[in-house]
């Protein structure tokens, strides 16, 4: 397993996590949401290793996530699709409206993201390394 991935997405996260501590104001709402951007990205390409590790092949972030299912790291669940909807949202079509209502959905992505993270290091593909 990729150990500059892994150290870069757990950075990410705890910048994310720092962003959404603090107080609400729209340069932090705009702060978190770059993070949160940051945060899926290198999210994504963990999974997308993790599969490669497992012999499997995902292009994309929906079918990453989709693959994650399938190997029994994550359960399915529909805010992982939410999630994808809104980041795309964000980076082609940024709108202060879709900005706050994503905003507020940060702290259960993060969860997410953290809880994968969480889940692929402690498989054995992970301890033992590729």
């Amino acid at each position: 397993m990729d150990k500059k991935i892994l150290s870069d997405i757990k950075k990410a996260l705890e910048k994310l996590d720092d962003a959404l501590k603090q107080e609400d104001s729209e340069y932090i709402r705009d702060s978190a949401i770059k993070r949160f951007e940051l945060c899926f990205d290198l999210g994504w390409k963990l999974m997308k290793l993790y599969a490669k590790t497992e012999g499997l092949e995902c292009n994309s972030p929906r079918s990453c996530i989709r693959t994650m299912f399938e190997l029994g790291i994550l359960r399915y669940d529909e805010n992982w699709m939410q999630m994808i909807t809104d980041r795309n949202e964000l980076v082609h079509i940024y709108r202060q409206e879709l900005a706050d209502i994503v905003y507020h959905r940060l702290p259960e992505y993060l969860q997410m993201l953290k809880a994968v993270l969480d889940k692929i290091t402690k498989t054995p593909t992970y301890k033992d390394g590729p």
